[in-house]
This record gives C-alpha cells, structure tokens and sequence, in this order.
C-alpha cells in the first residue's frame, strides 16, 4: 500500500448536502479543498426525503442550471403542491404552497440515493480532490494546520489542512475526534423509514404530518414519491422513547393497520425493502458551532428543525455560510475561534434561530393533542385564520406568532 501526502487550504469531511454546499461555494470561489467520504457513491441515506424551499434556494444560488437539470427528472423528483396536517382527531388542515414565476413548487421530494447522487456529481474539479470511499484515523491539531491521516483501499495518506469542515453527519467522527460529542437525549429525536408502494390518495402531491394520539408527541409522516411510491415514517424525541420504553416500529406499523385515518389507505399497499431508523440531532438551543481552525455543518453541528425533523435545507444552508466564513478566513490568514464564530457562526444563527425556536415551541406543543385539535378546527372555520397559517410557512415574521400568548387567544375569538 502507498503513502501520499497531500496539502490542501481546506478539508471536508462528509460529501453529503452539508459538505457538497461548501465545496460548491469554495469552488465558486477559486478555493482549492480535499473532501473525503467514509462511502462510495451512490450510497442510500436513511432520510424524510422531503426537499425545503431552503434547499432550493442553496441550489439555485450555486447554480440555476443545476436546479432546472434537478427538477427537470420527472421519475425521480415529484414537485409538493403543499402541506397537510392532520391533527389527533382527524381532521385535516390544507396548506397549498405558492409557485415562483416559472410555475415551479417551493419544495420536491426525491430518495435521498438519488438527491445525493446528483449533487455528488457536481463536485468539480480543478478546485476539489475527492477521495471516497476512505477510512479516517485520526486529526491532530499541530503548529497552527491540521494534520489527518486516512486510507483507502490500496493507499495510505498523510494530509495538511489550514481549515477541517465537519459535515459527516449525526455519527461524526470530527466531533469524536475532537473531543465535542453531545449524545444529550434531550436534544435528539429517533427517526424511522419506510418505502410503500400502493398507499391510496397521493394523488395531491401533499406532503402529510399526521399528529396520532397513538405517537404523540411525535408524528407519523408520508411523503408523496414518483412512481406512486412514498416515504412513511415516525419521529419522537429520544428522551421520551428512553423514559417511556416506547418500541418505536410496534407503534408505528400498529398505527398503519388500526388507525381509522390510515388502514383503508394501506389496505393495499406493500413495504419495499426495510423499515430502518437514523438519529435526528436536534437544533434545540444554540452550540458553538466553530473553534480554533475548524466549523461543523449540517448533522454534525444539530440543526435539525425541531418540529418537522427537516434537516437537509439548514445543512445545505451551513455548507453555503461555512464556504463564506472560509473565504474571509483565508483572505485575512486568520483561523482563530473568535473570527470563525463572527463570521460563521453569528451571520448562521441569526438567519436560522427564529426558525429553530419556533419549532421548539411547536414541538413542545405536540405534548397537547387538545391544542391541536382546536388550531385545525378553527383554522378550517375561518378563511383568514388559515391564510395566517399558510403564510407562517413562507413568511418568518408570521411564524414568530406562534410564540405569542396572544395568537391563541386571537384565535380563541376568531370567527
């Protein structure tokens, strides 16, 4: 087996959506960087598959011909048309999503083997090396660089970094290796997948949270796919699966053939491959997500929404702040702590905070199946009420109400 040694400004550790935002962005920006991967692509990831407004966003931001390219594969990208709550008692609320000029949906959902493949492929040379699949060993901080060592399967290297990204993912090995591992139940939730085929009324293209009593306070999603397919799945807090010894697949497959909202639905339907479950590292309060040379991205710096479990939008978003910060960080020859957290860690928190807190208070909430009964069932009553709703989803500012006392007293009068 060979040694190479290489040396790079920057490394990236994970080729997901957080580490492909960043190599992206540096490579827009004429920075040259290694990027390696514990897999070999394609490679399936157990995920929601629900694409953001924010991912789109960062995609269309690195490219617009990528998007339109992304968009465009009809087998494999089925465009959501909306939103559909439905509340323990079974009532339904409706929120469409608005089109942009070109008539396209804010949002898709696509397997994330797919998603990930596609951007995969956009890493560019001459500006980033990949090495994948390859086995890391160890990083050591020595006179001011990085120094890792890894391996693939027929060389050994050595390799010299100014800056190291961490953006591999909920298990990262950078926050082992580094000593910054925060395994806190309080902060993370379980997640399972699954793939059906057959499941009746998908024809609506929206994707569904359905708040059962026999889940709370977690949910039960399906996420419309092409080809009839769907993304079924359960969430809960892992604190309350510990405490409560809750088998989490007993009570998700028991909700599928009993629930009156769900077993006529799936009376024909077939599960495709296994039920599989990931963790889900959650953005509930603010860490610090950068020190002395170094930023973590995506799952491995925990914002995960809180409320809907989407994570892909802010890791995609985190690539594209880190790329920045590394930018600055390398015109001024300045890695300290203190500039990295300026110019990551500020400028990222202060876009997505507000949304992050919302949905801890909107998680929080699901403690209380009367209350959501009573939003839906006021909401399908009044026209403007559920319009408030549906801009809450776009509209930040709106979303902030959701905080307020006074909104649900508001709504307690609404007519």
């Amino acid at each position: 087996m060979s040694e190479k040694q290489l040396k790079t400004p920057v490394c990236i550790i994970g080729a997901g959506p957080a580490g492909w935002a960043c190599s992206a962005f540096l490579s827009k920006a004429g920075i040259s960087h290694c990027i390696i991967d514990k897999a070999s692509f394609p490679r399936d990831k157990v995920c929601g598959d629900a694409i953001s407004g924010k991912s789109v966003y960062v995609i269309r931001t690195a490219s617009e011909t990528w998007l339109e390219e992304l968009l465009a594969d009809s087998d494999s990208v089925l465009p959501s048309t909306g939103l559909r709550f439905i509340a323990p008692n079974g009532a339904t609320m409706a929120i469409p999503f608005g089109r942009n000029a070109k008539g396209q949906s804010p949002g898709f959902t696509t397997s994330r083997l797919h998603f990930d493949q596609f951007l995969f492929n956009r890493l560019h040379a001459p500006f980033a090396k990949i090495v994948a699949p390859a086995d890391l060993k160890s990083i050591l901080r020595q006179d001011g660089s990085w120094q890792l060592q890894f391996q693939t399967s027929s060389d050994k290297y050595q390799l010299q970094a100014e800056l190291l990204v961490a953006a591999d993912g909920d298990k990262s090995q950078v926050r082992k290796l580094l000593g910054l591992q925060d395994t806190s139940a309080k902060t993370s939730a379980v997640g399972l997948r699954a793939y059906y085929s057959g499941i009746k009324g998908l024809g609506h293209q929206q994707i569904e949270l359905h708040f059962l009593p026999e889940l709370l306070p977690g949910y039960f999603w399906i996420f419309p796919l092409p080809n009839g397919k769907a993304n079924v799945g359960a969430g809960m807090m892992s604190q309350e699966v510990r405490d409560k010894k809750i088998n989490l697949r007993e009570r998700m497959l028991k909700a599928i053939e009993n629930n009156p909202a769900l077993k006529d639905r799936f009376s024909e339907a077939k599960l495709d491959g296994k039920i599989l479950g990931w963790g889900l590292p959650m953005g509930m309060k603010q860490r610090a997500l950068s020190g002395e040379g170094y930023l973590l991205t995506g799952d491995a710096a925990q914002l995960i929404d809180p409320f809907s479990g989407e994570g892909i939008g802010n890791a995609l978003y985190s690539g594209m702040r880190a790329a920045k910060a590394i930018e600055e960080a390398l015109k001024e020859q300045n890695f300290s702590a203190s500039f990295l957290k300026e110019h990551y860690d500020t400028p990222l928190y202060h876009r997505l905070w507000g949304e992050l807190r919302t949905s801890i208070v909107l998680q929080y909430l699901c403690k209380f199946p009367w209350l959501f009964n009573f939003v839906v069932r006021k909401a399908n009553k009044s026209p403007t009420l559920k319009t408030t709703i549906t801009g809450m989803f776009t509209d930040l500012d709106l979303r902030k109400q959701l905080r307020q006392p006074g909104f649900y007293l508001k709504m307690l009068f609404n007519r």
